[in-house]
């Protein structure tokens, strides 16, 4: 089984430069990479990654993407004095060379497809590349946006010609549109193009028509280019998360990828002059923990735009140590997306209603109409001349931010990832090594009960069993592992008694998810416990009756996830019950994706003994990749509506909620 994260880094990709004054290209400075591979180093993050060397793309491989005229043109430039530089650099629009920018452009093309053939050989799990210049602007006959060679696009046409792919997933969370990707994919049902980008209504660059919502692909192609266009600046985590929620995570649960591309710019960022948007660096890393459940885990990420030198930094460490597989930071800041990124949501999911089976029943509107209204009111007022003049106040000032914010919500990781106890004998079962710990004292056991949950342990079977679940509980408490593991004879009573302990510890914010019929004990903690029920039986409040299948993704995309991180809790309680709606693959996704709440805290207490159930949730929880789902169905018209009334009913509280269904701001 491929283990392990590849990084490549190339000093040499730093020589490419801008050799004259242009205020266009002067961010695209070698500071860029040279400054995210010094982070990654602080961090003690390189020497934990599969170190994979560059290698210079061949033409042959440039031409899968590039026209013979383009790469002519860029081969010649490597014998150009500095005015003819300039003057072929003048022909293109936000574009310069430099002597050495050719070969740069080669060890860009390819590092991004030996970081493709290190994940799909299975050398390794996953990985990133830092390449200079960047590629996703890059057309068939042009460079453009400082972009020479598509890098990305030619990994994809390389993947396919190579593994035989059929089915790949771009996700191009740069804050420019990469209309270079669309426009070689636009037409190939076999690439899914996702891309949000900073638009104000066609007046931020490219300024294309073409990078608007209903921009959906032609022909054979339509419906596989997704493009979330941003209305205004000051987009923050929770409308990049929303837009996963509710538009990217959806279409691919259905795509079904057999391998992720990132075009990973950092210009969405906070303190980027470029994107001038509020995203600080952890959303990075949920944003990557989320496609890792896709494709077994494939997933490669490349770096694209990121213009502000801590802020970039920061968020490609957040990438990397996400995907090396560190517990994923807590999000900051209010979960409440801003009314414009809600009508960009909506006219996405309008635009792509015939051709996704997970939109088939979703009754949508198109809101252009109320978003042109708000175009003068939420236009960023400030002129580029302005912007230059506070830039450099303003990246002092962001950098002061990010030190102190990094400090806040990074932590020391646990030394061990998932506990049980060997109780059962059943530990040797499992089929990734577990930290195992000592069972609770009986004495110590029958004293904490008479005292603090006398009325809530009434059998002697769950006596019994407390000593193992306690002790589990206690070690991701006092953050000594990020999770655990339980097994339990009554696990509504084992659920009930560590819920109590929890908000006893201090915790006062506990998620609990219930999954299968069980009869669920009145939570006393007010305002401490958030529980959500996945059964058959319509007996509680906060209840998904029946997610089985794929209906489940509906359900946990559009409500769970979404009221999950609203709520933002710091410990996530998971009990598996009898007579389950929900199968052994859908569950362990479940855990997969909700580690990126509470910094990875999960405790989960099974019922169900059966061996295949444990072992599959051991491997969600160790970081091991989630199971293939198969063929998409879609959901039945019944459960669509069922979790659109949910929706309503709680979207007021859950204000992540409110990118789906009726708007009620």
């Amino acid at each position: 089984m491929a283990s392990g994260t590849a990084l490549i880094y190339d000093e040499e990709m730093t020589t490419h430069k801008l050799l004259w004054s242009d205020p266009v290209c002067d961010i695209e400075v070698p500071e860029r990479l040279s400054s995210s591979y010094e982070q990654l180093k602080c961090y003690h993050l390189v020497e934990r990654c599969v170190r994979v060397p560059a290698r210079e793309g061949s033409e042959e491989e440039i031409l899968l993407v590039h026209s013979s005229e383009h790469l002519e043109v860029a081969k010649s430039t490597q014998t150009m004095n500095e005015e003819e530089l300039k003057r072929v650099s003048g022909n293109y629009d936000a574009f310069f060379f430099h002597p050495n920018t050719y070969r740069c452009a080669r060890l860009a093309v390819g590092s991004t497809l030996q970081l493709v053939d290190a994940v799909m050989s299975g050398k390794v799990f996953n990985g990133m590349a830092l390449v200079r210049p960047p590629g996703h602007h890059s057309q068939r006959n042009a460079p453009n946006g400082f972009c020479l060679f598509n890098n990305v696009a030619i990994a994809a046409e390389y993947a396919k010609l190579k593994y035989g792919l059929q089915r790949i997933l771009i996700v191009d969370w740069d804050v420019h549109h990469g209309q270079g990707i669309q426009y070689i994919f636009e037409e190939d049902p076999s690439v899914l193009y996702f891309s949000w980008h900073r638009y104000e209504h066609q007046e931020f660059w490219p300024s294309l028509r073409e990078s608007d919502y209903d921009a959906v692909g032609l022909g054979k192609g339509k419906g596989f280019n997704i493009n979330l266009p941003w209305n205004k600046v000051g987009m923050g985590n929770s409308d990049f998360l929303a837009a996963f929620f509710h538009v990217l995570l959806p279409m691919a649960f259905e795509f079904d990828p057999e391998l992720v591309l990132v075009s990973a710019g950092y210009d969405s960022g906070i303190g980027d002059p470029e994107g001038q948007m509020n995203a600080t660096p952890e959303v990075f890393a949920h944003l990557t923990h989320f496609l890792m459940q896709l494709a077994n885990g494939k997933l490669c990420v490349i770096l694209e735009g990121g213009y502000h030198l801590k802020s970039l930094s920061e968020s490609v460490c957040m990438t990397v140590k996400t995907l090396l597989g560190d517990p994923v930071p807590q999000i900051t800041g209010e979960m409440a997306p801003c009314l414009s990124a809600v009508e960009s949501i909506q006219n996405v999911r309008a635009a792509h209603k015939p051709y996704w089976k997970w939109l088939m029943y979703e009754v949508l509107q198109n809101l252009s109409t109320k978003s042109h209204l708000l175009k003068k009111a939420n236009t960023n007022p400030s002129t580029e001349q302005e912007s230059k003049m506070t830039n450099n106040d303003e990246t002092v000032k962001v950098e002061r931010f990010l030190e102190l914010h990094m400090k806040n919500i990074l932590f020391p990781v646990p030394p061990f990832k998932t506990a049980t106890t060997d109780s059962k004998s059943s530990a040797h079962l499992l089929p990734v090594p577990v930290h195992l710990v000592k069972e609770m004292d009986k004495t110590e056991i029958k004293a904490l009960v008479s005292g603090f949950y006398a009325d809530l342990v009434k059998e002697d079977k769950t006596l019994l069993s407390l000593g193992s679940m306690l002790a589990i509980l206690d070690k991701i408490l006092k953050k000594e592992v990020c999770n655990g593991i339980a097994e339990s004879p009554t696990a509504a009573v084992s659920v009930a008694v560590a819920l109590r302990h929890s908000v006893r510890f201090g915790f006062q914010r506990v998620l609990c998810i219930f999954v299968g019929d069980m009869q669920i004990i009145p939570n006393t903690e007010d305002g401490k416990i958030l529980m959500i029920h996945i059964c058959e039986q319509e007996h509680f409040s906060l209840l998904l009756k029946d997610a089985e299948g794929n209906d489940f993704f509906s359900a946990v995309l559009g409500f769970i996830l979404p009221v999950a991180y609203s709520y933002q809790p710091n410990l996530t309680v998971i009990a598996v019950g009898p007579n389950r709606s929900l199968g052994i693959s859908e569950i362990s996704l479940l855990f997969a994706l909700l580690q990126g709440l509470a910094e990875s805290r999960i405790f989960a207490v099974i019922e169900d003994t059966e061996i295949n159930l444990m072992q599959s949730v051991v491997k969600a929880l160790v970081g091991a990749s989630t199971p293939h789902f198969g063929v998409y169905v879609p959901p039945t018209q019944e459960k669509v509506n069922r979790i659109k009334i949910l929706r309503d009913q709680f979207q007021q509280e859950w204000k992540m909620l409110q990118c789906s269904g009726k708007l009620s701001i």
